[in-house]
């Protein structure tokens, strides 16, 4: 099952969350950007939250519903 991702990214020097190709925001602070897509991930079903580093990888990410981690198999 497909995931709902809400990822927290840098644009044009303001914090935004990106989900499904749309950016919400701009938030004050990181953080800000991040409390508000947890809350969001959180309400949802089968939901992450990544957060974009400045090095554009990946550094923080939150898992919501069932995990397929480690993989059955």
């Amino acid at each position: 099952m497909a995931r709902t991702q809400y990822v927290v990214v840098n644009y044009q020097n303001q914090w935004h969350v990106s989900l499904n190709g749309e950016r919400y925001g701009p938030y004050a602070t990181q953080k800000d950007a991040i409390r508000s897509a947890v809350d969001a991930a959180h309400k949802a079903t089968n939901s992450q939250v990544l957060v974009q580093g400045a090095d554009s990888k990946f550094r923080t990410e939150w898992t919501y519903g069932s995990d397929p981690y480690p993989p059955r198999g």
